[in-house]
């Protein structure tokens, strides 16, 4: 059985971790550790998630972290470096959901989120923890980055493309939307009600944060020798663009890329189910049906469609379009959190994540 700890359990996906948790056949305690001086929070989420595990609340610096087997961090980017070195070298395995070892180079990082990394020789080891990408890694990690939840979805829509080599990648766009959730759970003015709701803004246009991520990750593939950090993506081209839209959960990514032949759907179709075809939580759908994000909320599910614009046969174009909707909260973190977990202990990966969609 699993020690479990997490960190940062107050905000929404240190909530989805325990609801998730909670229900872990594998899981015998979990110690819940954040610096949130409401002590009437800490005891709402002990009475909620208390049903089924030994759940019990300590300071944030408490050392009893170190007697866990796991440790996530749901925080801040900032938090998780300051701590997981302590965890690891006490033979705790840590997961973090934040960014601190996301990004291979430390320069990008100090760009990227304004602070100086401070566990450059960790960030080295740290296993980028995408399962369909580095699940070997992770089996043997000590420390693994969870991905972004736009990466996720984008990485995954293009790596079958990539692998296999059928795409110009110097003109790649990833169009994505999120549920508000994916802003975190302090208050900003966008994410009002009286702000968010009916509406449908486009943010981040001067950069966003997930980007150094996808371009790190998806220039690794072409590169096909795992370069991280280094300037060998110069072959990639990727304008990516998030958006707000008014929905609690969710996230679909269209992506757009162009073939080096032309090619049917069915074809292309063919490359995305013979790459993940033994993956547990990646569904490859049927032409002609539309992926929604209200079929993956609550799971950690992936759901993928395949599009050319070639139906009217008077009319050919190497154009392609890949529809990839998740759980932002779900395999968007938390969920995908989990599996990484599983995969670190050696158990059946689906454990604990064998979740039906939340209808309505």
């Amino acid at each position: 059985m699993i020690k479990v700890g997490v960190v940062g359990a107050t905000g929404f996906t240190g909530l989805e971790l325990l609801r998730i948790l909670s229900n872990h056949v594998k899981v015998s305690s979990i110690l819940i550790s954040t610096n949130d001086n409401n002590r009437k929070t800490t005891h709402q989420i002990i009475q909620l998630f208390n049903n089924n595990k030994d759940l019990s609340a300590v300071n944030f610096d408490s050392e009893k972290l170190n007697k866990c087997d796991v440790v996530f961090f749901a925080t801040p980017h900032g938090v998780a470096m300051k701590k997981a070195s302590s965890l690891v070298n006490n033979g705790v395995k840590v997961i973090d959901l934040s960014a601190d070892f996301r990004l291979k180079n430390s320069e990008d990082y100090n760009e990227w989120y304004k602070l100086q990394h401070s566990e450059k020789n960790l960030l080295k080891e740290a296993t980028y923890g995408l399962p369909e990408l580095y699940r070997d890694n992770i089996k043997t990690s000590r420390i693994v980055a969870m991905p972004g939840c736009y990466p996720t979805a984008v990485i995954l829509g293009f790596y079958p493309l990539l692998k296999a080599n059928l795409i110009n990648t110097e003109n790649l766009i990833a169009d994505c939307k999120s549920g508000v959730s994916g802003a975190g759970k302090s208050p900003k003015p966008e994410i009002m009600y009286s702000a968010a709701s009916e509406n449908f803004s486009a943010y981040g246009l001067t950069g966003h944060r997930h980007w150094p991520e996808i371009f790190q990750e998806l220039g690794s593939i072409v590169s096909k020798t795992n370069t991280y950090g280094k300037s060998t993506s110069n072959s990639i081209g990727l304008l990516f663009s998030p958006h707000l839209v008014p929905m609690i959960r969710g996230i679909e990514a269209t992506l757009y890329c162009e073939l080096k032949e032309i090619s049917s759907d069915s074809e292309v179709k063919n490359i995305f189910e013979k790459e993940y075809e033994a993956e547990p939580f990646i569904e490859i759908l049927q032409e002609g049906v539309n992926p929604e994000t209200s079929s993956v909320r609550g799971t950690n599910m992936v759901k993928i469609a395949i599009n050319s614009p070639n139906h009217d046969k008077t009319f050919k174009s190497n154009r392609l379009r890949v529809y990839v909707v998740e759980d932002n909260l779900v395999k968007g973190a938390s969920g995908q959190a989990v599996q990484v977990m599983n995969i670190m202990f050696g158990l059946q990966e689906t454990t604990g994540l064998e979740l039906t969609s939340l209808i309505p």
